[in-house]
């Protein structure tokens, strides 16, 4: 007869690493944020021009990503709150059944991601954006690192579900 152990919903063989990663790219995020904000003082000294193709600007994204579904309301707000706490509480469990150390970093990089959005919710009511990509006529959308961290945790996920599983 097969013997079934019972996993924990809280914590698993890579949940050290997930945690490490959430907590990292969360302090960054928020850590250039603040610096931004508070220490440069971006939103009164205007954008940076640090290449021909790069600047550095202040956007408060009040949406998700892309600036869609835009929320001027507390209500709409908070119900993005709580939209981020659920997402990252699914995205726990998972990391406590990680298999590998990809799939822990990755939803690491997601977790402190989405954190670091939400706290700029909950603090100033929106996002704060101000990464800027453009060239000639082309521009990209402005976004944050916690971003970077989001997008990079969901290309090491999909890289991951491409791999071989072990027989």
């Amino acid at each position: 007869m097969e013997q079934h152990q019972k996993r924990s919903w809280i914590w698993g063989r890579f949940s050290h690493q997930v945690l490490a990663i959430a907590i990292a790219g969360f302090v960054i995020d928020q850590a250039v944020k603040l610096w931004l904000l508070y220490g440069f003082k971006l939103g009164v000294n205007g954008p940076v021009d640090l290449t021909s193709f790069l600047e550095i600007v202040l956007v408060w994204n009040r949406g998700i990503s892309y600036g869609l579904f835009q929320q001027y309301t507390e209500i709409g707000r908070l119900v993005l709150v709580g939209v981020t706490v659920i997402a990252a509480c699914f995205l726990w469990v998972w990391g406590t059944r990680a298999t590998n150390r990809l799939v822990a970093v990755s939803l690491g990089l997601i977790i402190g991601g989405a954190f670091g959005n939400g706290l700029d919710r909950l603090t100033h009511g929106a996002v704060v954006d101000f990464v800027h990509f453009h060239a000639g006529t082309f521009s990209w959308y402005v976004f944050n690192l916690a971003d970077v961290w989001i997008v990079a945790g969901v290309i090491g996920l999909l890289y991951d579900s491409f791999q071989d599983s072990p027989k």
